[in-house]
């Protein structure tokens, strides 16, 4: 049974642990530096990025984990997980970063504010349509060459990457944890 992390620091916590617990796999919540050591993948979950970047200096856990990932630990980032894996992101604060983990560009808030925000069907590559709950969504503007796209979506200004994955490193511009269908966490345990 693979055992996996939730960072427990702010964010959709509960809902990637239910999630997972439905996968029966062995779920930890993330507090702490050292609750990274026994693990075999990681979730970093939505909520607010500066919040979760400023959280993960304070609690240690940051440069822990950037050594983890560069072994070739497994993560995957759901909406603001995504924008902390990413290499760039686009309309960021400047004292913002990210850990470089994917090559790509993500713009915050790409698909609209809050009261932009949107359902929509999203085909994902060997599974089929899941639903695809986008708040406050970043937009991936640009994934490098080796990046896999496994779901795109286009919202009136054509095809933009939505689910994406190169080697150990999964980023998600939606919120699979805030549905029913456990289908995308179930890619990204599979892989473990």
């Amino acid at each position: 049974m693979p055992r996996v992390g939730v960072l427990a620091l702010q964010g959709d916590v509960r809902e990637h642990v239910s999630m997972l617990e439905g996968l029966d796999v062995d779920v930890v919540r993330v507090r702490h530096p050292e609750d990274l050591d026994t693990l075999d993948g990681l979730v970093l979950p939505g909520g607010e990025s500066t919040t979760i970047a400023y959280l993960l200096n304070s609690s240690g856990i940051r440069p822990v984990l950037e050594e983890k990932i560069t072994s070739g630990f497994s993560v995957m980032g759901t909406c603001a997980g995504l924008i902390l894996l990413s290499s760039e992101i686009l309309g960021g604060r400047s004292d913002q970063w990210c850990f470089g983990a994917l090559d790509i560009a993500v713009r915050r808030n790409g698909y609209g504010r809050q009261i932009a925000s949107f359902e929509s069907p999203v085909n994902v590559a060997g599974v089929g349509t899941v639903p695809g709950v986008f708040i406050r969504a970043p937009k991936i503007e640009r994934c490098a060459d080796g990046v896999e796209v496994l779901a795109t979506l286009d919202h009136g200004d054509g095809e933009h990457p939505v689910l994406v994955r190169h080697a150990n490193v999964w980023g998600c511009a939606f919120h699979p944890e805030l549905t029913q269908d456990s289908r995308v966490h179930q890619l990204f345990t599979d892989s473990l």
